[in-house]
């Protein structure tokens, strides 16, 4: 796929595609709401996922996710012979087969379906409404009426379940449909939002079927249940001799499909707005700023981030570490100020939040990076926007707090011991980003003292020196100053592998772990770095050359016995491969940040740099259409798995681009930490931009 300069390219797939079943399959839409909610399938429409659906309604925003409304099963009727649109798998069929009427697909900037029957070309577009559950589909019609009695049928098919879940036909649902003139409501079960469809049909019939035994390939393959019954209340009919445009609109509030065109005018202008945030003219960057639009919700008055679509919340952990990329570049700085305020609002006991569970219990404290994460997106947001007030008003006291507690002690063992690098970790717990557990099985405990875990620590010491001196305590300033130089004198002491020349993943009072991973890469990629140039440039090298990959980094390196290629399998197995050999995207985004620095930010770094960002280019147009994926298999061809959609996939890779490829960065006195001097050809290469 080529990148022009100056636009976001046009996601674009033609009739052998859409007629190629296991192509179309593979890649996945996605549409947001901005609160959480979302509407996902694939290509052509057959829903492989449990979490696929027109409507994933977040009943508490932005968590509390239920599928309402399933699919649309369509059918064109021109002089009395059916024409199905849709496509579904049951047991040993493909039934319809409605792909092969499938010309064109286009993501425009929203999901456009082009299908030609008898000479009928139908255009079916699908958006979200921001800030409400809601989906609108429109059905464009050209050339009907050159067929006798043609029609489009509509028929709903609802599942009203918690989106990790599945339905089976039940006696408890309550079938009844509330028919007004152009608005259809049923409310199935109690406890759950009334789905409203508000259309312009000119029948409404009352049927009250189930779908039985629909096959999902993806949960198959993830070893889960794989079946579901979905439940059809009503056929809406549409004359398509006497009207150009068929509209749907599925919400959890009463609507009218009169303002259909209305809203989607509303969402085209809204993401124009969102492109033109783009630091740079390149469609590379452009679509980027789009995907990250996506992960940036309401939670209550305030904002947060979804870690990933299709099934993750909001985690403190991904939401540090990708609230840089996802509004910094790009001027969001009232939303990193709102995500920032948010999070600081629920610290404890020094910690961070990991996760804000889906029911909205209270929020779960389980690791130990996240908190530290947060003190280098903080400093990231004051250099980017000078806005030391806030910083010093709302967040010197929590980050103070936090220094604190992890001196003298806080959950699970995290404290910093007499060396100044901090401990973590008990039996049983998983607290660092690899954070893989199947039942009482921690694949990668890593307690002790995590590689990664030092260099946030010692970043985090250096810029609360900064801070101090900033907002002139000089008391505060000299112990902070203290407590880095001891942690930097250990930390080379007793992380560095002279044998091998590159850091040992986590030290923890018996023989070091020598495993070749990327945690180590955060000690050169980070502002504030604990090494020398020359052994900086050792740890780059011993990277890439065991765990760079077209998409990502390996986990863990191909060498070691405990490698795993393949990212697929029932839970047990996935999660055993999950940091053994997986490819994680985000990382190329220290990664390269990493090289750019050791290699002085030369023209030639960065040629290179934007050579490794290829393939992660072409995948915008794979597997999540103009998104990341969350991982990817660490044997080659290198399968897009898990998530099709993630946050710090996309945050990373856009602020890598900008900052270390396109040199646009703020000039702050923070980036002196690295004693890294950016030459001429970056300047140049800003200018050009």
């Amino acid at each position: 796929m080529a990148w022009p300069v100056g636009k976001r390219e046009m996601i674009r797939f033609g009739k052998d595609l859409c007629s190629n079943l296991d192509a179309a399959l593979r890649r996945e839409w996605l549409e947001t709401n901005g609160i959480g909610g979302f509407a996902s399938s694939t290509l052509n429409g057959r829903n492989t996922r449990r979490y696929h659906g027109l409507l994933v309604a977040a009943t508490k925003p932005p968590v509390g996710r239920f599928v309402l409304l399933s699919k649309l099963e369509e059918t064109v009727v021109i002089e009395g012979r059916a024409f199905d649109l849709c496509t579904n798998r049951y047991p040993g069929v493909i039934h319809p087969q409605g792909f092969h009427y499938l010309k064109q697909f286009r993501l425009d900037p929203f999901p456009v379906f082009t299908f030609e029957i008898q000479g009928i070309q139908i255009e079916k577009t699908v958006f979200m409404v921001q800030g409400e559950n809601t989906t609108v589909v429109q059905y464009d019609i050209e050339n009907g009426r050159k067929a006798n009695l043609a029609q489009l049928e509509l028929r709903p098919l609802i599942a009203f379940r918690d989106y990790h879940s599945l339905t089976h036909e039940n006696g408890a649902i309550d079938g009844r449909l509330d028919v007004r003139p152009g608005l259809a409501g049923i409310s199935p079960y109690p406890g759950l939002p009334e789905l409203y469809l508000a259309h312009n049909a000119r029948e409404v019939e009352n049927t009250g079927h189930w779908y039985r035994n629909f096959e999902y390939d993806a949960e198959r393959e993830r070893g889960l249940d794989f079946t579901e019954d979905l439940f059809n209340p009503c056929v809406l009919r549409f004359d398509l001799n006497s009207q150009s445009q068929a509209t749907i609109i599925a919400s959890t509030e009463r609507r009218s499909a009169a303002l259909g065109s209305e809203y989607r005018q509303a969402e085209v202008s809204r993401r124009r707005t969102v492109a033109l945030r783009s630091p740079v003219e390149d469609g590379f960057v452009k679509s980027l700023t789009v995907a990250a639009d996506q992960f940036i919700v309401s939670r209550g008055n305030e904002k947060t981030v979804i870690a990933g679509y299709p099934w993750f919340s909001d985690w403190g952990r991904d939401t540090m570490i990708a609230l840089p990329g996802l509004t910094l570049p790009t001027h969001r700085y009232d939303a990193a100020r709102s995500i920032l305020r948010n999070f600081a609002h629920h610290v404890d006991r020094g910690m961070l939040p990991n996760r804000f569970p889906d029911v909205g219990e209270m929020p779960e404290y389980n690791t130990v990076d996240a908190t530290l994460w947060f003190f280098e997106a903080v400093r990231a947001f004051l250099a980017y926007t000078g806005d030391l007030e806030f910083v010093r008003d709302d967040l010197h006291r929590v980050l103070s707090d936090i220094i604190s507690w992890h001196v003298r002690g806080t959950r699970f063992g995290i404290k910093m011991d007499s060396s100044g690098l901090v401990n973590s970790g008990e039996a049983g717990t998983q607290l660092t980003w690899m954070d893989a557990k199947a039942g009482d099985w921690v694949v990668t405990p890593r307690r002790g003292k995590p590689v990664e875990i030092q260099a946030l620590w010692y970043n985090a010491l250096s810029i609360m020196e900064d801070l101090a001196r900033r907002i002139g305590d000089e008391t505060g300033r000299k112990r902070y100053s203290s407590m880095a130089a001891l942690t930097k004198w250990s930390f080379n002491r007793q992380l560095w592998n002279e044998k091998g020349g590159y850091l040992y993943d986590v030290v923890n009072g018996g023989p070091a772990d020598a495993s070749i991973r990327p945690n180590q890469i955060f000690a050169v990629s980070l502002p504030y770095t604990m090494l020398s140039p020359e052994r900086a440039k050792q740890v780059v090298g011993v990277v890439e050359q065991h765990l760079l990959t077209p998409y990502g980094l390996r986990t863990l390196a191909p060498s070691d016995s405990e490698y795993r290629g393949r990212y697929s399998g029932d839970p047990i197995t996935r999660d055993g491969a999950y940091h053994q050999g997986t490819v994680w995207p985000w990382l190329m985004g220290p990664f390269i940040s990493a090289y750019i620095k050791v290699n002085g930010g030369t023209e030639s770094a960065c040629r290179q740099a934007e050579n490794w960002l290829v393939s992660l280019k072409d995948h915008l147009a794979d597997a999540g259409l103009g998104q990341m994926s969350e991982i990817f298999d660490g044997d080659p061809p290198h399968r897009p798995v898990g998530c099709i959609a993630q946050a710090w996939s996309v945050a990373e890779i856009l602020r890598t681009t900008v900052e270390d490829i396109y040199g646009i960065r703020p000039e702050t006195k923070t980036f002196a930490a690295t004693q890294i001097r950016f030459p001429a050809e970056v300047s140049r290469r800003r200018a050009t931009t």
